[in-house]
């Protein structure tokens, strides 16, 4: 237990970032910088090892708190090697990504700016591709960050093919979450003062990583290796501003162009069986908030779709997937919160690639 109780692994100062300074990265996986008016970004691209789809839709990930572009490479790799364009961006204070100081990333750094890394990284992509908008996957509080672009009325020029909120940040507001948390670790707040109210103090040993983000089965290597190459630090608005409600979903629904009548399910709901924060019971009721949402707009004839569409069973692993009302609802079986990293992974890709499809 005091084991925890440790410096080894966190940081105040930010990572000093040179060419020869960056990681490696697997093959077939190639990074370019964007320019903001902050700094330079980072995004990694999946070169398809195969010819590329034509015309194909871009996939754009974006990490949660404390990751990077790098949590994506599996699923980099995965899509690439079917001949399918993807991207993962950094935003600043992450990955190889322009870094603030530790008290202006931990406390002057607002979900808003970091809003404006995503769109910045998006808008990039989308010239990339001759205008053709993106699919948007957001891990946990990149998943909330989504949301939010989607529904803000700064961000009413942002559009999407569609929505893949993997363990994300529900646009209800997140206190049950950190609830949840609060109570896999009883000594957090202790933990808390002892570390001078870091932000990475929730996850600053490898016990304290895997208990929340990752499934027993997960192995130490990679676990360690996760946990060196997690963010020195994190901004504290970030996650306080989805505490409570931050997403109206009447605006977000019509900004998604996949979604209606004769379309696909505009809006995937992915999450890890064994999560321990977004459990299940939390990704349910955030599919059905869109559930709901999509059928009264559909109703009012806000949206284009049926709103008789009802929701059935979906064939695939763990048997807990559902479709309809303009959302798929989707689970990895031994998959914890990182569901694309942890030992499955892979299942939650290929559900992923099926959504895709249906676009």
């Amino acid at each position: 237990m005091f084991d925890t109780f440790t410096y080894r692994f966190l940081h105040f100062r930010r990572p000093t970032l040179t060419p020869s300074s960056l990681p490696s990265l697997p093959q077939g996986i190639e990074r370019f910088f964007v320019d903001t008016p902050g700094g330079q970004i980072e995004v990694l691209h999946g070169k398809p090892s195969k010819q590329a789809r034509h015309g194909a839709t871009p996939l754009f990930f974006v990490h949660g708190g404390m990751g990077g572009a790098w949590v994506w490479l599996e699923y980099l790799s995965f899509f690439a090697s079917r001949g399918i364009p993807c991207y993962a961006v950094s935003m600043r204070g992450h990955g190889s990504s322009w870094h603030p100081s530790y008290l202006r990333m931990v406390y002057f750094t607002t979900k808003r700016m970091l809003a404006d890394d995503v769109v910045a990284a998006i808008k990039w992509v989308q010239k990339r591709h001759d205008g053709r908008e993106v699919v948007y996957i957001g891990h946990s509080s990149g998943g909330g960050l989504g949301q939010y672009i989607l529904s803000a009325p700064e961000f009413d020029h942002v559009k999407v093919k569609g929505l893949v909120l993997a363990g994300a940040v529900p646009g209800f507001g997140s206190l049950g979450v950190y609830i949840n948390w609060w109570r896999l670790d009883p000594w957090f707040s202790f933990r808390m003062i002892f570390h001078g109210w870091h932000p990475n103090s929730p996850l600053s040993h490898p016990v304290l990583t895997r208990r929340v983000f990752f499934g027993e089965q997960l192995p130490g290597s990679y676990l360690m290796k996760f946990q060196q190459r997690a963010s020195r630090y994190e901004s504290f608005l970030w996650p306080l501003g989805m505490m409570s409600r931050f997403v109206k979903p009447e605006n977000l629904l019509p900004r998604i162009t996949s979604l209606g009548a004769n379309k696909g399910q505009g809006i995937m709901v992915l999450g890890g069986e064994i999560d321990k924060i977004m459990t299940i019971p939390v990704m349910e009721k955030l599919a059905n908030t869109y559930r709901e949402s999509y059928t009264g707009l559909a109703a009012q004839k806000k949206i284009e779709g049926d709103d008789r569409d009802g929701v059935k069973k979906l064939l695939g692993d763990g048997g807990r997937d559902t479709v309809g009302q303009g959302v798929r609802c989707c689970y990895v079986p031994g998959a914890a919160h990182h569901l694309q990293n942890d030992v499955t992974w892979e299942i939650g890709a290929q559900k992923l690639l099926a959504f895709y499809e249906q676009l």
